[in-house]
């Protein structure tokens, strides 16, 4: 089933494939993922289908021309397993980029984006990133399609949370963005495709949420968590620029 939210109307449509279940707290707090990526990159009068894609859940091969744009979110899965829904929207991906749709990644949708455009993704080789870092931007024409540089910080702090990486780009694609912990935060194709590994749409308490619930199921230490959740409490994410960023490129 698709659920949708805005308003009907001559708005444009978007749709967000979800990679991950809604957690308790997210439920809670904000009433599902949807709402905080709309809340983040949605504008008046457009119209938000939410596609569960980690339940199996896609839009129609003949609907696909009815989005102006798409957001492949983060999961708790890695973009490298070969879970039939994974297969299934790497190969949507490939059907969308052909068609010439605007697609933006977020952490694992940074990550399938990439695998299916012919790129390679693994485990990150510097373990777990958990907080709050500083991405260098590298002009390109990729990025300059994306928004104005003259406007845009050369550098902008993001929230973080991963355990896999980007290896090597596609074909024909650029690095616009690194860190000192990760060699592809950002990659462009043309001016359709846009894949970002940390989160633009989150806010600190989602973040704070999130640490706790890996170390409750043991799959952070504790102390690692503590010292995380210290890095997260003494840095403020770039939240303002990261929105213009992500709109310009949905929307420009």
């Amino acid at each position: 089933m698709v659920e949708k939210v805005g308003v009907e109307g001559g708005g444009k449509r978007y749709a967000l494939l979800q990679a991950v279940k809604d957690s308790e707290y997210v439920k809670k707090m904000y009433g599902g993922y949807l709402n905080v990526f709309v809340a983040a990159f949605g504008d008046e009068g457009e119209k938000w289908d939410l596609l569960m894609v980690v339940d199996g859940v896609f839009p129609a091969m003949n609907e696909l021309q009815n989005y102006a744009g798409f957001i492949i979110t983060g999961s708790t899965y890695d973009a490298y397993g070969n879970e039939s829904w994974i297969l299934d929207l790497c190969f949507l991906l490939q059907n969308l980029d052909a068609m010439g749709k605007k697609l933006l990644g977020i952490c694992f949708g940074h990550q399938v984006l990439c695998r299916a455009l012919g790129g390679k993704v693994g485990k990150a080789e510097t373990g777990w990133d958990i907080g709050v870092r500083k991405v260098e931007i590298i002009g390109s024409s990729e990025w300059e399609s994306v928004k104005e540089m003259e406007e845009i910080p050369r550098s902008l702090f993001i929230i973080e949370c991963h355990q896999d990486e980007v290896w090597e780009i596609p074909f024909g694609a650029q690095v616009v963005g690194f860190s000192d912990k990760i060699g592809v935060e950002i990659f462009a194709i043309g001016d359709h495709i846009l894949g970002i590994q940390g989160h633009p749409e989150y806010s600190k308490d989602i973040l704070y949420n999130l640490v706790d619930r890996l170390a409750n199921n043991d799959t952070i230490q504790r102390e690692f968590a503590e010292d995380a959740k210290v890095c997260i409490q003494a840095v403020e994410p770039d939240t303002k620029w990261w929105k213009k960023t992500c709109n310009n490129f949905l929307k420009g």
